[in-house]
């Protein structure tokens, strides 16, 4: 059922992380659609999930109930695709729902052990998820519950704030560490660019931002690096569409060339 990338740890820690990703992943599919056969899209009470950025609050296993990291979570688009993270290991994988009971196909997960995030943690999430369950939508949360009573709770996440956020782009220009931050009193923007700082003014109305002409610095860099920079500066000195998906900040030029950038955790 399960499609690992080819990694593997010695150590007793990392194995216990693996084996609770391993099982993970169908939380992803908890929240997905049923797409094969004109499903809704929706669990539970009937509400839709798709396209809901999933904050993992608590498992309970036992009786006993495990808090989450404060950037575990999840999220389906509206194909039936999850993807997600423990707060360590992220995952991806083929959502879908038949009713109210869960499956899964194609997963895909990372491999890796963190200092920050308990082990109990990851291994309750996974023998919780590691069983059929009923997914029950409740308003802004939503409930996973295996047949001996286990439960995973999650809770609606919000958009993440233009102003105040450090977004750090991810096209163009990853390679560079480029990064954005827009500050709503000042009304400038300031960041990296893949080779240079930058600051300009940054007027925010009605779903578009109006960008002043920018003041970088003058380093040189290898040619990569330069031309995705340009093409960031192309944003600049006009006025440009944005749309912020939970965690993803969307720049659209009037010429349609975008700029996507996430949220910092």
């Amino acid at each position: 059922m399960y499609r690992q990338k080819q990694q593997r740890s010695k150590t007793q820690t990392l194995s216990l992380t693996v084996a609770a990703v391993a099982v993970l992943v169908p939380l992803a599919a908890a929240c997905g659609s049923e797409q094969a056969d004109g499903g809704s899209g929706s669990v539970g009470a009937g509400e839709s999930v798709t396209g809901v950025r999933w904050s993992i609050d608590s498992v309970t296993v036992d009786g006993t109930t495990h808090q989450a990291p404060a950037s575990a979570r999840v999220r389906i688009d509206d194909r039936g695709e999850a993807a997600g993270s423990t707060g360590c290991n992220t995952f991806s994988a083929r959502a879908d729902v038949d009713g109210e009971r869960v499956r899964l196909s194609d997963a895909v997960f990372t491999e890796k052990g963190c200092a920050d995030t308990p082990a109990g943690f990851e291994k309750s999430l996974g023998r919780a998820l590691d069983a059929e369950l009923t997914a029950r939508t409740r308003g802004e949360r939503l409930t996973l519950t295996t047949a001996g009573g286990d439960t995973v709770e999650l809770s609606r996440q919000e958009d993440a704030p233009l102003h105040g956020t450090k977004w750090t782009v991810t096209t163009p220009g990853r390679e560079g560490g480029t990064h954005l931050t827009f500050d709503r009193d000042a009304k400038t923007v300031a960041g990296r660019l893949p080779c240079n700082h930058v600051n300009a003014e940054a007027t925010v109305r009605d779903g578009h931002i109006t960008l002043g002409t920018p003041s970088t610095t003058r380093m040189m860099c290898e040619g990569s690096l330069m031309d995705a920079e340009k093409r960031i500066l192309r944003f600049f000195g006009d006025r440009i569409e944005y749309r912020i998906d939970h965690e993803i900040l969307t720049l659209t030029s009037k010429d349609g060339d975008t700029v996507r950038a996430v949220a910092e955790q």
